[in-house]
């Protein structure tokens, strides 16, 4: 019979095997990262090609909750449906390859860089709320600003990729054509087109996020409250999406600027100016009233300064 320090050394053992390791904990999250983006790839695609300006389809006449008669451009699904019926399904995830090694390269930088914000003495355990949520913010903003530098050569891969729709060029190919191909004609600044615009728009909402968020949590919601847990758990969901709205444009700017003067027709006159800079993008689109193009898949109205072309 076995003794009872056996027995106990056995089910330590076994609740050891059955506890996950840091190593599963990491390979799920890849493979979680690496679904949602082929999943969601569709949607950035449409919303590529929109923000180039992109409009192939012809506007059809609506009406406002008013009854007032508008012209709205085709939302997600008919921009999909056209994009299957010029390249097929597998049309779709066009550029997703690029997005897959993004996407994995963002998740091991976040768990390194955290791993090391984590072994990182603690001091001033008795901080205010507020210092505590600058500190935590500040690593946030680390973490993100190393996340976009390592992955942003692979973001303007996947963007120029996708734009070759529209000029239905094959100047960008594979993951390795394209690093020979950008290296080649513009040299290592290529790999990081637009990051400046895209670092800014991360850090501004990562900051609005995150401040606002506690402030109206500490004074706007009242401690007698029934329900103030719960409303708190949902503020800064509610503030992200509300920030996220005001710092598209930043977002918008990087994209135009990654295909930009590349040598597709997505990015060269008459579709679109050469820019000098991102600011000299930002006050282009501004002057037009098109900061915000591209925000949403569904009910756009055409825009007053202009009339979408219709080439295929």
């Amino acid at each position: 019979m076995e003794s009872s320090e056996n027995l106990s050394g056995q089910e330590v053992g076994v609740e050891q095997d059955a506890t996950p390791t840091l190593v599963d904990v990491d390979a799920a999250l890849l493979l979680l990262g690496a679904g949602v983006t082929a999943i969601t790839h569709p949607l950035l695609y449409v919303k590529l090609l929109i923000q180039v300006g992109h409009e192939p389809l012809p506007p059809t006449v609506g009406t406002t909750m008013f009854g007032r008669r508008v012209l709205y451009l085709p939302g997600f699904f008919s921009y999909a449906h056209h994009i299957v019926k010029v390249d097929g399904k597998r049309g779709l995830f066009r550029g997703l390859s690029p997005r897959i090694v993004s996407s994995t390269i963002s998740t091991v930088v976040r768990i390194k860089v955290k791993q090391q914000v984590e072994l990182l003495p603690k001091r001033d355990e008795l901080q205010t709320s507020l210092r505590k949520v600058v500190k935590e913010t500040s690593h946030e903003m680390i973490i993100q600003c190393l996340s976009r530098v390592a992955t942003h050569p692979f973001h303007v891969m996947s963007m120029r990729c996708m734009a070759q729709f529209v000029g239905r060029e094959v100047k960008y190919g594979g993951i390795f054509s394209c690093i020979v191909k950008i290296f080649k004609e513009e040299g290592v600044a290529g790999f990081y087109v637009g990051l400046v615009p895209h670092v800014a728009g991360e850090v501004l909402f990562l900051w609005f996020c995150n401040l606002l968020a506690h402030f109206i949590n500490t004074y706007a919601v009242d401690e007698s409250f029934t329900q103030a847990s719960a409303v708190r758990s949902y503020t800064k969901f509610v503030m992200g999406i509300a920030v996220s709205a005001l710092t598209y444009p930043f977002m918008l700017v990087a994209d135009i600027m990654a295909v930009n003067n590349c040598g597709l027709a997505a990015g060269l006159p008459p579709r679109s100016p050469i820019f000098k800079s991102w600011l000299h993008c930002w006050n282009h689109l501004s002057h037009k009233g098109q900061l915000f193009r591209g925000s949403s898949f569904f009910f756009r109205r055409v825009p007053v300064t202009s009339r979408p072309s219709t080439e295929g």
